[in-house]
């Protein structure tokens, strides 16, 4: 969850920490169970939705999540992944909220930006995580401070120190509209180390991939993003992490990348990652997915493609899914409130 730190008299410091250890089973794959009894759902092909441009965390997670209950056949019926962006998620919230609402055969992945989205000041949605169905929390990612390979920076602390000189210096970008997630992953660390967060320069793609691609075409200086995003332009030598936001030292590729904690900026940020179904989701759907999905996470496949994509596993079921949401939203405020951005 979200925890909210006082750092001179003000609640900011940012870490959202799911409270449960994902799932693990060393059955072997083979073993993966069917659902039980056979029912009416699915009938037809499943839509899962990546509401961003491809390239980024939930587009990653939407192919990871269809790509798995396939090839286990927890799912038989045909599962495709669609890409619609805009808004940082705003545009189709406010189409699955309308017009999908009972839409069992249509889910879409999501995280913080479906609570941030609905409270934030500017370019708010007014529809949010309570008009869907949330079915599980899947992973936890990190945020990642970014910049090109032969970018002059070498670390986090030459960037806001650049910064804290002239804010308009640098541009920063990221996947989501100011006032979300890739906004305050990119403006946190500024905040610690004493800049007011509202004079940065910031510039909003959809998606992930669409930042990465603006920075290394030089249109942006830093990128605030996931972690896991950056995995594969990080190993071909593209660019350099600066700083990562996880309270210890990733493993694999990113173990030589140092925290910001370490370099003395006290800047934390867990992104959650789950899955939703449409508000007034049949009970046989949402039941078929809750178990299909605890499914999901026991499978050694799984847990192979969380650990390829450089994410961690974080299962929440449905019910503790939606407590978990309860609870942030409320810190969710407080954070915006303290920036000044809520509406």
């Amino acid at each position: 969850m979200f925890t909210l730190k006082k750092v001179s008299g003000m609640m900011l410091a940012f870490a959202l920490v799911g409270a449960l250890g994902a799932c693990s089973s060393d059955e072997p794959s083979a073993k993966v169970q069917r659902s039980e009894e056979k029912t009416g759902y699915p009938n037809k092909a499943i839509t899962v939705v990546a509401p961003s441009g491809a390239g980024g965390g939930w587009d990653l997670t939407a192919r990871s999540f269809a790509k798995v209950l396939s090839e286990t056949k927890l799912v038989e019926q045909p599962m495709t992944v669609e890409n619609k962006p805009g808004g940082g998620g705003a545009v189709f919230m406010a189409e699955y909220a309308t017009q999908q609402v009972q839409n069992n055969d249509m889910l879409f992945v999501n995280s913080p930006p479906i609570i941030i989205n609905n409270l934030k000041k500017e370019g708010n949605s007014p529809y949010g995580y309570k008009n869907t169905t949330p079915l599980a929390q899947l992973t936890k990612d990190y945020g990642a401070i970014v910049v090109k390979a032969d970018s002059s920076f070498s670390n986090l602390e030459s960037v806001l120190a650049e910064v804290k000189k002239d804010p308009q210096k640098l541009t920063f970008a990221g996947g989501s509209a100011p006032g979300s997630m890739d906004h305050l992953v990119s403006i946190l660390p500024a905040y610690e180390y004493g800049i007011d967060p509202t004079k940065i320069k910031y510039v909003s793609y959809d998606g992930g991939g669409e930042a990465i691609t603006a920075l290394l075409g030089g249109n942006a200086d830093v990128i605030g993003t996931d972690a896991s995003s950056v995995k594969e332009f990080l190993k071909a030598g593209d660019v350099k992490v600066l700083a990562v936001t996880s309270p210890e030292r990733l493993a694999g590729d990113f173990k030589d990348i140092p925290t910001a904690k370490e370099q003395g900026i006290d800047a934390e940020f867990t992104i959650w990652r789950g899955v939703f179904g449409p508000e007034k989701m049949s009970e046989e759907a949402k039941a078929y997915w809750e178990k299909t999905i605890e499914k999901l996470v026991d499978s050694n496949e799984w847990k192979t493609e969380v650990e390829t994509q450089g994410w961690e596993l974080d299962y929440k079921n449905s019910a503790d899914f939606k407590k978990f949401l309860d609870d942030q939203e409320k810190q969710v405020q407080q954070l915006l409130e303290a920036l000044g951005m809520e509406k």
